[in-house]
C-alpha cells in the first residue's frame, strides 16, 4: 500500500531518529507477526512538558509519562501516532539502569503493540506485554535510534 508508513517527528528535542529505514524495517516486521496491516504511524519525540500538556488535555491526567498512544486504527488498517517523552525515557533508563538508545527502543516498541491491540492494564496483559517487547527488542537491528 502506498500509505503504508512510519514517520518520524521531534517536538523541542534535540534527539532524532538515526537509521529511519532499520527502525521501520523493524517495527514493520513487528506489525506483520502480530498479523496487522500498517496503515502509518507517526512517531513523535518530544520533551516532558509537551507530553504532559497532551496528558492533561486529551486523557485529564495530570501526570507525567514517557508515551502516550493514540489509535486511529480503522477496521483492520493500524493507524496511530506515538508520542513519547525523551525526558522520561532518560530517566528510566537511570532508573532500570539500561542504555537510553534501549529503552527508547522498548517504549517504542510498547506503542507499536499498543496499536496491534496489547493491553497492558492488568498484571496478566502487563506481562504478556513485557514478554512481546522482551521478544522484539531481541529482533531489531544493533544499532538503530538515537543521536543528540
Amino acid at each position: 500500500m502506498r500509505d503504508s508508513i512510519i514517520r518520524f517527528f521531534v517536538e523541542n528535542t534535540k534527539y532524532r531518529i538515526k537509521n529511519k529505514i532499520a527502525v521501520r524495517r523493524w517495527l514493520l516486521d513487528a506489525i506483520v507477526q502480530e498479523n496487522r496491516t500498517l496503515g502509518y504511524i507517526n512517531i513523535i519525540l518530544c520533551t516532558d512538558d509537551y507530553l504532559h500538556d497532551l496528558n492533561q488535555k486529551y486523557l485529564s491526567h495530570d501526570t507525567f509519562t514517557d508515551i502516550i498512544t493514540f489509535d486511529f486504527t480503522e477496521k483492520d488498517l493500524l493507524v496511530g501516532e506515538i508520542f513519547i517523552s525523551i525526558d522520561r525515557v532518560k530517566e528510566n533508563a537511570d532508573i532500570y539502569r539500561v542504555k537510553v538508545k534501549d529503552e527508547l527502543h522498548r517504549v517504542i516498541i510498547h506503542g507499536v503493540l499498543h496499536l496491534c491491540g496489547s493491553m497492558d492494564k492488568s498484571r496478566k496483559d502487563k506481562k504478556l506485554m513485557t514478554d512481546k517487547e522482551n521478544y522484539y527488542l531481541l529482533k531489531r537491528p544493533e544499532k538503530l535510534i538515537v543521536t543528540t
